[in-house]
């Protein structure tokens, strides 16, 4: 066993030293390949400092977008060739530190490369070489998840979560608020599920088997450490936020607002799990882990009950409706019975806009028929039964005549 391992990192070197050495032949952009190569190498030890900072530099604001999507590139195709867990992984930390330290364009340019391939695609990889490998690539494949819904998270906040400065707190306050504290209702029923989701995907990257005593999966976990706590503190101000608005919102966002608010109980326990494993880690030690709340659930019968008896919101479209009117028209000679007569006229379809009024007004009481028009038609009726039935009765009389004729014929007289 220890010769086959001492063999795979002999041909893991091999492969970093040839792929330096075409990178400074064939590449137009040699010293970031290079950098690449060397920051993501077969050796298990986080990346170098000096590589992350080649890499940082070309993917600054000072740098044509060109080489930052190039970078992007490079990355990806280093992460989807390999089958090694060590590489997969250094390369994630790579991305991973490009986004909270590096330029935003990196970000950008990230966000806009995974909508047309999705480079933290990682559900299927896998390292069988050793069972250690096999537990490390579990972990490679959820710190994928992560990374991929942070991405997802930036797109419905529009910022950073992790790059959001807390505002300075008043005279009288124990911190600063994040901005989902400020956030109307619309606004945190949208963002707070990304948050959570987020979250969800944080609490998922727990190490288990021989991943919970690895360096470098410690040092990636770290990394993911440090923003659970930007991430815990504006859920829970979003979740002030929403407890604060919850009795002025209608039906239907009062019920997204309660599975926001059983989830966010929910989490809490799961993260507080999670923090009580990563207080053993050593890389961890250091770190002064908030203290959570759970939500009260004596609190949940109050807002069922509200649910109940909130008031259910008439959503007026913003497309212009469709009124059906009549319009009058001239009888044709034809169809003209009598003078009294009066037909109904065609539906004229009419576009109604600029609607004012929220609730729908109740449809006018039908006019009521009176008994001469009734009358009149009854008498139509009566006429057209009447000259239906003589005329079939009249045309029988012809037909039995004309067949008595034929049958038997008169005889003249000799």
């Amino acid at each position: 066993m220890g010769t086959l391992q001492t063999w795979r990192k002999a041909y893991g070197a091999l492969k970093d030293t040839t792929k330096v050495g075409l990178a400074h032949v064939n590449s137009d952009y040699a010293d970031l390949d290079v950098a690449i190569v060397k920051a993501t190498n077969h050796v298990e030890c986080p990346p170098k400092e000096r590589h992350l900072r080649k890499i940082l530099i070309a993917t600054s604001a000072i740098r044509p977008r060109a080489d930052v999507a190039y970078c992007i590139h490079a990355l990806s195709r280093r992460l989807n060739k390999t089958h090694n867990w060590t590489v997969a992984l250094k390369t994630l930390i790579v991305i991973h530190r490009t986004l909270r330290e590096g330029d935003p364009t990196f970000r950008e340019e990230l966000l806009n490369f995974s909508q047309r391939g999705r480079i933290l695609q990682l559900s299927n990889f896998k390292d069988d070489s050793s069972p250690i490998a096999w537990d490390c690539s579990a972990w490679v494949r959820t710190y994928a998840l992560f990374l991929e819904e942070r991405l997802e998270c930036f797109r419905v906040l529009k910022y950073d979560i992790e790059a959001e400065r807390l505002p300075r707190p008043a005279q009288g306050q124990e911190k600063g608020y994040s901005r989902t504290r400020e956030l109307d209702s619309e606004e945190l029923l949208e963002q707070l599920p990304a948050l959570q989701q987020l979250l969800y995907r944080l609490i998922g990257c727990r190490p288990e088997g021989a991943a919970v005593v690895n360096y470098v999966i410690q040092y990636a976990l770290a990394l993911v450490l440090k923003e659970s706590f930007k991430i815990y503190c504006a859920v829970n101000d979003g979740i002030i936020n929403l407890v604060d608005k919850f009795f002025e919102m209608p039906r239907h966002e009062a019920v997204k607002a309660l599975d926001v608010y059983k989830r966010a109980g929910q989490q809490a326990a799961g993260l507080s799990d999670f923090y009580e494993v990563c207080k053993g880690l050593e890389l961890a030690r250091n770190f002064q882990f908030p203290v959570l709340r759970e939500p009260p659930q004596s609190f949940l019968t109050t807002m069922e009950e509200y649910i109940r008896e909130a008031p259910r919101a008439v959503t007026v479209p913003h497309e212009p409706l469709l009124q059906l009117t009549y319009r009058p028209e001239e009888p044709s000679e034809d169809t003209k019975l009598s003078s009294d007569e009066s037909e109904p006229a065609p539906l004229d379809i009419v576009p109604v806009s600029n609607v004012e009024t929220a609730t729908p007004s109740p449809p006018p009481p039908p006019p009521p028929q009176s008994s001469q028009d009734t009358g009149d038609l009854l008498v139509h009726y009566q006429f057209f039964f009447r000259l239906s039935f003589y005329s079939v009765f009249f045309f029988f009389l012809l037909y039995k005549a004309s067949y008595s004729v034929s049958v038997f014929p008169i005889c003249s007289p000799q």
